[in-house]
């Protein structure tokens, strides 16, 4: 198998390891053979060969030594964070998948946590999410066996599998007591990562559901479309809730499609190649309409550099409640052409030079993770005019939307009417934009 240049497109070159050069002040003599602080001591590694050993001597069944030697380059991994991993061809493969959003499974982006497999978000339209899990939730057993906690990767392979094929998750939610049980039928994953739609003339509603390679691109083609269709946009929400993020150089073209100057990510790590500054280029998609982003605590990672950009740069109001957190990048470096490791080689800051590495982006506007119901009431008989039987025509009766219509929006999605009442105050007296033709 070959490594796609898909792989690529968020990597940080990273050069072959040089031997260190002796400090200048080295010590010569009986200090000199002691080891150095970064240089493995002798007893670990006689108790590493030791162990080996015992394992392929007393282990109840028969190990074998790739087994063995795999094993202990992922356990190596994944102590060092939740998110640098060992990949063989299957997980080459799989990330492959991610970043053109085709596959067959569930539609879940699940992390490894304290030993769970925690939720991070169900991606839109997906088996996921019809099933009703959600970002936050835990994964305790897979068809009926408990998750165990040093198989997590195991585990994880076990979501995808053939479009039709059955699995059962038992499910722990969010602040719940008792955990509940869900069949889920696997299917043919082609997550279309950019949905726009009108929620009243001028205002409209753009869903980025993950970040993939196209992303930037069809998020252009499907806002310029929605404006030719519609007319020009007197603003926009930007719905980032339960995007568990994606590629780095799609966060980045996002962005970059909502500002016009200014920094939008820098990443920083130990190496030089690993320091980088991504700047937003002339041309707003909205041409300085109002934006309102609605974020929660799914939305991650590349998800998290455009809500930290567009807050940074004051060019959109956060709205919803604090983010996941995760402030890191990962790169791809290959050993050969079927295997490869996933490193965490930076952190990421937002342009104001803020990590939200496990603090997550604060919103602008707070809001409680509520549901509208209706309330049980007498029924009103005449509540205006054109309730009235045999009323007088106006000229103007059915312009625009009646009160019910924003009633029908908050029972549908609390957040998102309260994002449409915020964006509404912010475009008072400024002239509808139409999409920047950059």
């Amino acid at each position: 198998m070959r490594i796609s240049p898909l792989l690529f497109a968020l990597l940080l070159l990273v050069p072959a390891a040089h031997a260190a050069a002796p400090a200048a002040d080295a010590k010569p003599a009986a200090a000199a053979s002691a080891p150095a602080p970064d240089e493995p001591d002798l007893d670990d590694i006689r108790n590493f060969t030791r162990i080996y050993e015992l394992v392929k001597q007393a282990y109840v069944d028969k190990v074998d030594d790739k087994t063995l030697m795999q094993s202990a380059i992922r356990g190596m991994l994944a102590g060092l964070d939740p998110h640098s991993a060992y990949l063989d061809t299957a997980g080459l493969k799989e990330l492959t998948e991610d970043t053109t959003g085709a596959y067959g499974g569930l539609g879940i982006e699940v992390l490894q946590v304290n030993g769970e497999l925690r939720v991070v978000a169900p991606i839109d339209d997906t088996p996921a999410q019809r099933a009703g899990i959600r970002a936050g939730d835990v994964i305790t057993r897979i068809d009926g066996k408990p998750v165990d906690p040093d198989a997590l990767d195991e585990a994880v392979k076990q979501l995808r599998g053939e479009p039709g094929t059955k699995i059962t998750l038992t499910i722990l939610h969010e602040n719940a007591v008792k955990p509940e049980d869900l069949t889920i039928t696997r299917e043919r994953i082609q997550v279309a990562s950019v949905k726009t739609r009108m929620l009243e003339p001028g205002y409209a509603y753009i869903r980025i559901s993950q970040f993939q390679d196209d992303t930037a691109d069809d998020l252009r083609r499907k806002l310029t479309a929605l404006v030719q269709k519609n007319g020009p946009l007197r603003g926009a929400v930007l719905d980032l809730r339960s995007n568990p993020g994606g590629l780095l150089t799609a966060a980045v073209g996002v962005s970059d499609a909502f500002l016009d100057h200014g920094v939008i990510v820098t990443t920083k790590g130990r190496l030089k190649q690993a320091d980088l500054s991504f700047s937003a280029t002339p041309g707003d998609l909205l041409n300085g309409a109002p934006l309102v982003v609605l974020v929660d605590n799914g939305t991650a990672s590349a998800a998290e550099i455009v809500a930290g950009a567009l807050k940074d740069d004051h060019r959109a109001l956060i709205m919803g409640r604090r983010t996941f957190g995760k402030g890191s990048v990962q790169t791809v470096l290959p050993l050969d052409d079927d295997h490869a490791v996933k490193l965490t080689t930076a952190r990421y800051y937002t342009p104001s030079g803020t990590s939200i590495q496990a603090a997550g982006i604060a919103p602008d506007i707070a809001l409680a993770d509520l549901a509208v119901s209706h309330r049980d009431e007498a029924p009103q008989l005449i509540g205006s005019e054109r309730d009235l039987p045999n009323h007088l025509k106006g000229d103007h009766e059915n312009d625009g939307h009646r009160d019910g219509d924003g009633a029908a929006l908050a029972l549908e999605d609390y957040a998102l009417s309260e994002a449409l009442h915020v964006l509404k105050g912010m475009a008072l007296g400024k002239p509808a934009a139409a999409p920047d033709a950059h």
